[in-house]
């Protein structure tokens, strides 16, 4: 690697740069878990022209969005110095090319960055490609390191998980003042509890996973679809998996439904014990849906450690779990949830169990609270529980 002192800005510069682009992408942290939040700058005549971020999941990386902004400012890509990115470019194809692809393309020379990549599996990859293609690359250490800019990627990397796979899991719920998942009858018609604007982030947030689980339970008392409308993204709508064990799941159901114009409907999995009800098992996928025995855990139901792997093997790599109490707790309780967004709306009282008691369980990292419209929103990564 380069010298530091043959770079045109001074180390503290870059430091400078480095940070500021940490603390922009730290912003983004939910919404591209279990990626790390990733910030990019090119340098030209010793100024920053342009910077990017990866915005989101499944979303162009920050190193892409920053040379495609300094492209747009019409300063010619020969006068560019230098990318700065506060992480290693990466190196393999997933949800979008290697960006050490479009580096090479962007005919940049010089590239610093601030973090090496944790994931041992990929750790120098990138940087010796770029250094064998030609480019200078310097390291500046302590400007960005992971484990302050994106500690879940670190728990996404860790040597047990990757041993073990498992896809990312979101538990997204809405909830009243006290905790109920289902609101008092008299109030949104026995459903609603959070309003248009959370409705429209959760659309969103349905188009950017791979795949939407619930229990069947859910399916029996709300009749949901689970499809994906903008402002979210119906071009890319994600799997629907029921977990139903004794394949409960009517054949007669709103998700059944062909999607509506402008919908995007992903295919319907019902995954149940195996050797479950042989009728309803081909009564089932004469409607279209895809059933899949699994072995049934101690408690009688499918199991959620084969419900994971099952996923992992379906290509699944971030799931959203829209679900009920009882499920959302034997989540809670086997340590799939890594993230939580939770509504809660401006209705006190509701039907069921409360899912307050967890808030007292759980060991959050990074919480947000925000509002959008008249509802309350609480994000955090989840770390396990007391």
């Amino acid at each position: 690697m380069t010298d530091m002192a043959t770079l045109s800005l001074s180390e503290q510069s870059l430091r400078e740069i480095l940070v500021d682009l940490a603390k922009e992408a730290q912003l983004r942290r939910f919404e591209v878990a279990p990626n790390p939040a990733v910030g990019a700058a090119v340098i030209s005549g010793g100024q920053v022209i342009a910077r990017g971020f990866h915005e989101f999941w499944g979303g162009p990386h920050a190193e892409v969005e920053a040379l495609r902004n300094a492209a747009a400012t019409g300063i010619p890509a020969s006068a560019w110095d230098a990318l700065v990115v506060t992480l290693e470019p990466c190196s393999t194809t997933g949800k979008t090319p290697p960006c050490t692809d479009a580096i090479l393309a962007s005919g940049i020379r010089r590239v610093i960055v601030g973090s090496l990549d944790p994931d041992p599996r990929h750790r120098g990859a990138g940087l010796r490609q770029l250094q064998e293609a030609g480019l200078e690359v310097e390291f500046v250490p302590r400007a960005s390191e992971i484990d302050r800019v994106a500690p879940h990627f670190l728990r996404w990397v860790d040597i047990d998980r990757i041993r073990r796979p498992r896809p990312w899991t979101i538990a997204k719920w809405a909830q009243t003042r006290t905790g109920q998942l289902s609101p008092p009858p008299n109030v949104g018609e026995g459903r609603w509890i959070s309003g248009p604007e959370s409705l429209k982030e959760v659309h969103v947030l349905r188009g950017r996973v791979d795949a939407i689980v619930t229990g069947v339970t859910t399916v029996l008392y709300d009749n949901p679809r689970f499809t994906v409308r903008p402002p979210g993204n119906p071009a890319k709508p994600p799997l629907r998996v029921i977990l139903d064990s004794y394949l409960r799941t009517p054949t007669d159901g709103r998700l059944l439904e062909a999607p509506g114009e402008g919908e995007g409907a992903g295919a319907l999995h019902v995954l149940c014990q195996a050797g479950a009800n042989a009728a309803r098992h081909v009564a089932l996928e004469r409607a279209g849906v895809k059933v899949t025995g699994l072995r049934s855990s101690e408690e009688d139901h499918v199991a959620l450690r084969d419900v994971q792997e099952w996923l992992w093997t379906q290509g699944v790599r971030r799931v959203l779990l829209e679900a009920g109490p009882q499920l959302l707790t034997r989540y809670l309780e086997a340590g799939f949830v890594d993230q939580i967004r939770v509504y809660t709306g401006p209705v006190s009282g509701g039907e069921g169990p409360s899912m307050a008691p967890w808030f007292g369980k759980l060991r959050m990292a990074e919480r947000l609270d925000r509002e959008v419209g008249g509802d309350a929103v609480l994000e955090s990564f989840v770390l396990g529980a007391s």
